[in-house]
């Protein structure tokens, strides 16, 4: 939830979307049938007793802290700006310099008005967008709408308020009956104009065109006022749904909302668990839960069940199918429970359970019979968790790439599997395949358990230290790979890019200060140079009548590379830098601005990798390769075209001059569509052991399938594959240099 929040703040143009989701992952959130204000001021005392007691640098609780509480949490409220007015920020700001008085005195006071207020801009609005929807839309008229939110100043008054919903619901109705007269008029809107499709076959192929003709004569054509009206249901439809989201929230799910705000203005990766939350954290960094081993989501009153994952109860079972819905649950041979227009968060409480324990299921079917499904709950892996790897295939020699979502482990259960242990065993099927260099590829991965990176890397070193961690008020802690055996000596390269985060850039760090491997990527990772910690509030509360009080992650250490210099901030800089689409957007920590400085520390005594005899010349060779690049090129040049477009944030509501922007949009973004048709020349693999396995398993062959498509057309795992070529060669004999930390300076061994 903070890290959505910490995201409004950043993206407004997208906020719409990213509002209603925040919503529905609140919905998650256990109701209670009355608010319980001492309670919430149990959990304000707790939230600062563990901070300043635990946090490794506590911003203090004073006015400036004040504000930061105060516009986070507004914005959090009202991204947008369509529920509040200016009468209400007015008096609002009343409390901006005291909420760090109400914090420390435990008043509620900042937040029952602010909580009442907006329950009563909600209910209002209700009335705005279903009178708005009744009426047809006049799209000749020439109005504008500013999506700039963050500057865009708060509505004067009800109509000024009314006036910006019809103008907000207006644009996306607008978006849509352009679409659908494009359609209707037979323009192709499709990526797939020229160039190749799929398995290669042509775009102008007469079978193609003769495809497109008859789905072109198949789109019925409906007069204007048809389509106008159908995007009107559409919308009305849509935002019925949102305010479904907003009406299952309550007192308590805002209260998360102010109590993240203020642990967030510690720094952004300080928050507060509710405790469905909690357990959430624990699924993902451990990689599996009891259950069945379904995905469900919800459709109006229903819950349909949207996959099953692999390996699990239900998918064994073979009886549950995506698009079942489930109308009943029972435990065992209890009586069934209807869940028809249960929240979800509930229906999914009720099925899963203790591994062992059985679960009926009454579902409807896509046929629309009704059936009662037996399932015996079980442990199931979350397969999407783990690491994967492939084999790579150019001009007859073999490579392999190992992609790790997520530095995972199961702290409970110390023969379950883990990143280290899971990375090991591919590296060693991946040696009797016979593979002459390896890819790591850690792109999008934000992290994970600090021991788990220790052990990979030191898959790849000698033993020595991996990260230097550091308390507040006491002196560094070294972490080291103490096995001296090196499960993987050959070429490697280190996949990141801007979203590598966290453990993933203390892989890639280290990997880097030994020159031990090329790293590769966008210019500079995430920059989360800090550690956290999960701690249950429950501890602290004897004799507790209130129920389950969650958790609080907070910011306990700062860890540091083995040259001294934090990845803080700055993250890690690629050895060689590529060119990323979204390098010019403002995401990363560097970007926040209550983020934890950069600094540096002494060094740690270690060991550079001399071996790799030709490693700077294949990080040149691959500089000049990506120079002269034309896909690169073409990728550099679509990056500073979203940094403008995200700058432009007035659209016409005037149907024809809202058409001539999107067409000349469009034009310019054909250029870009070769981004994506990109196909390389390299041919993707399962390991052995995996081929055996999708044999009997078709639900993993076509996930498989899937990312072994999706690697044949990414340029940045070609690269990769180009590098690990350029690092081919023999080994070097010279003496090894170290880094004396004291001296800071290298000297032969």
């Amino acid at each position: 939830m903070n890290v959505i929040m910490q995201f409004m703040k950043r993206n407004y143009k997208i906020l719409l979307a990213v509002f209603a989701l925040s919503l529905a992952l609140w919905s998650f959130i256990p109701k209670k049938t009355e608010a319980d204000p001492e309670k919430d001021k149990l959990l304000l005392e707790l939230l600062t007793f563990v901070i300043e007691r635990g946090h490794y640098d506590p911003a203090k609780i004073d006015d400036t802290f004040s504000k930061g509480v105060y516009k986070d949490y507004i914005q959090a409220l009202d991204p947008s700006k369509r529920f509040f007015i200016q009468a209400d920020i007015d008096e609002f700001a009343k409390y901006e310099t005291q909420i760090d008085d109400q914090i420390n005195s435990r008043d509620l006071t900042f937040f029952d008005l602010t909580y009442n207020r907006l329950e009563k801009r909600i209910e209002e609005s209700k009335k705005y967008y279903k009178e708005i929807l009744a009426k047809p839309f006049d799209y000749k008229t020439n109005e504008e709408l500013n999506t700039d939110y963050e500057h865009l100043p708060y509505a004067k008054n009800s109509q000024e308020l009314r006036e910006r919903w019809f103008k907000q619901i207006k644009l996306s109705t607008l978006s849509s009956l352009t679409n659908k007269i494009e359609i209707q008029e037979g323009k192709d809107v499709s990526d797939n104009e020229e160039g190749s499709i799929g398995d290669g076959e042509s775009a102008t192929t007469p079978e193609l065109k003769k495809k497109k003709e008859e789905e072109k004569k198949a789109v019925e054509k409906k007069p204007y006022a048809v389509l106008e009206k159908e995007t009107r249901e559409s919308q009305l439809k849509s935002l019925d749904e949102y305010f479904g989201f907003i009406k299952d929230l309550d007192r308590d799910d805002w209260f998360s909302v102010y109590i993240n705000s203020i642990a967030s203005r510690f720094d952004p990766h300080t928050s507060y668990f509710a405790p469905d939350d909690k357990e959430r954290f624990d699924v993902s960094i451990s990689g599996k839960l009891e259950g069945i081993g379904a995905r469900l989501q919800k459709k109006n009153d229903f819950t349909e069940i949207t996959e099953l994952i692999s390996g699990g109860p239900a998918w064994k079972g073979k009886e549950l199918e995506s698009g079942d819905v489930v109308l009943k649950v029972a435990q065992g041979d209890k009586e069934p429970v209807d869940v028809v227009g249960m929240r979800l968060d509930d229906v999914v409480k009720k099925i899963k359970g203790p591994k062992g324990t059985e679960v009926r299921l009454t579902v409807k079917k896509t046929d629309g019979t009704i059936k009662i499904i037996s399932i015996i709950r079980d442990e199931v892996e979350i397969e999407e968790t783990y690491a994967k790897s492939s084999i790579v295939e150019k001009n007859g020699k073999k490579y392999g790439i190992i992609y790790l979502p997520k530095f995972y482990i199961d702290f409970e259960n110390q023969d379950s599997r883990d990143a280290a242990k899971d990375v090991s065993q591919e590296v060693e099927r991946m040696k009797k395949a016979g593979v002459e260099g390896i890819v790591m590829d850690v792109r999008d991965n934000g992290g994970g358990s600090l021991k788990t990176v220790v052990d990979i890397a030191g898959l790849f070193i000698d033993q020595g230290p991996i990260v230097q961690v550091k308390s507040a008020g006491k002196t560094k802690e070294v972490l080291s790979d103490k096995d001296p055996k090196i499960q993987w000596d050959g070429p490697l390269v280190v996949m990141v890019n801007s979203f590598s985060a966290s453990a993933s850039e203390i892989l890639a760090a280290a990997i880097q200060d030994y020159k031990r491997g090329i790293i590769i990527g966008s210019t500079q990772t995430y920059g989360k140079g800090t550690v956290q910690n999960v701690i249950d509030l429950n501890q602290f509360v004897r004799n507790n009548s209130m129920g389950d009080l969650g958790a609080l992650k907070t910011t306990t250490q700062k860890f540091y590379r083995i040259n001294g210099g934090s990845t803080q901030l700055n993250g890690v800089s690629s050895d060689v830098a590529l060119p990323d689409r979204y390098a010019y957007i403002k995401m990363g920590e560097r970007d926040t601005d209550n983020a934890m400085p950069w600094d540096k520390i002494d060094a740690a005594d270690y060991k550079i990798w001399n071996k790799q005899q030709n490693f700077d010349a294949a990080i040149e060779r691959s500089k000049k390769r990506m120079e002269q690049n034309p896909q690169f090129q073409l990728i550099e040049e679509n990056a500073k075209w979203l940094k403008e477009r995200q700058d432009e944030n007035v659209f016409s509501l005037n149907i024809d001059k809202f058409k001539k922007e999107q067409e000349a949009l469009a034009e310019k973004a054909k250029k870009y569509k070769a981004i994506s048709k990109y196909k390389n020349n390299l041919t993707f693999s399962s390991l052995p052991y995996e081929v055996e396995i999708t044999k009997n398993d078709n639900l993993l062959k076509e996930k498989r399938d899937r990312w072994h498509e999706s690697l044949s057309k990414d340029i940045y795992v070609e690269e990769a594959i180009n590098v690990l070529d350029d690092l081919q060669g023999k080994t070097a004999s010279k003496g090894t240099v170290t880094l004396k930390s004291k001296k800071d300076k290298l000297v032969k061994s």
